[in-house]
């Protein structure tokens, strides 16, 4: 019986690049090339496009590859680079997640706990989120539907000056679901969130937003410090003016010496 011999490869395998080519790894023969400032040049040999790169000390970088020929672009790529990862966080940032909020409630709701529940549903609507109302039947409530009914509509009515009735009523097996729309977007309920907690910090802290005390700053105050020199008299010839003199210091006593204390 022949053994069998195992021939192991060289692992060759690695992530996908996603960044295009530049440069030296351009493995073309030509491109259409296009200026800095986005004028066409044309087809040139790809020699020539990465002689005009470095004269132009700039990249040559391939904008799309699957074009024939190639195009290639002369720009800074580092700066580019910048600027695409700018724009990329500037847009993570302005992107509004959807978020839908749940409520379950019963047709035969306790009036507390549907204040309760109204409460919440108030709340994600301020926030900017979407709600799903969910009466769930049980046993005989099953066979009264329009109990459920009554109540997504008493609860869309009380909250309807912030949000709207995206999706009617209707049963879903067991369940009855209505769904509910903030009427403000939730980029601005963000912006009033982050007004209204500035405006409690200014209120609970006066001290940070009070101006200092004019009176401790005026020249005439004589507690106030001044290195202004002071006016003693004027003449004809002028005005006589003398330096403030500087505050002396008082020379501290010296400790009294015991009898038989050697001086030092």
């Amino acid at each position: 019986m022949s053994g069998v011999r195992t021939v192991r490869f060289p692992y060759q395998g690695g992530p996908i690049s996603t960044e295009p080519r530049i440069n030296d790894r351009i493995r073309v023969n030509e491109v259409r090339l296009v200026g800095p400032n986005g004028e066409q040049v044309g087809i040139v040999a790809i020699g020539d496009a990465l002689r005009l790169a470095q004269e132009s000390d700039l990249d040559l970088v391939e904008v799309a590859p699957m074009a024939r020929p190639p195009v290639a672009k002369l720009m800074d790529f580092g700066k580019f680079k910048y600027e695409t990862a700018q724009k990329a966080r500037e847009s993570r940032k302005n992107q509004v997640n959807t978020v839908i909020k749940e409520m379950k409630l019963r047709p035969k709701i306790d009036p507390h706990d549907y204040e309760t529940k109204k409460g919440h549903v108030v709340r994600f609507l301020k926030q900017g989120d979407k709600v799903k109302i969910t009466i769930m039947f049980r046993g005989r409530e099953q066979s009264r539907p329009e109990l459920g009914f009554r109540l997504l509509q008493r609860l869309a009515g009380d909250v309807q000056e912030l949000g709207f009735v995206e999706s009617a009523p209707k049963q879903d097996g067991r369940n009855m679901i209505m769904v509910l729309g903030p009427v403000k977007k939730k980029a601005e309920a963000r912006a009033e969130r982050a007004a209204d907690k500035a405006r409690r910090h200014e209120a609970a802290n006066p001290a940070d937003t009070e101006p200092a005390n004019p009176a401790d700053t005026e020249p005439g105050n004589p507690a106030a410090p001044s290195d202004e020199a002071t006016i003693v008299g004027d003449d004809e010839a002028g005005v006589v003016v003398a330096e403030t003199p500087a505050p002396s210091r008082v020379p501290r006593p010296a400790p009294a010496r015991a009898p038989g204390q050697p001086v030092g």
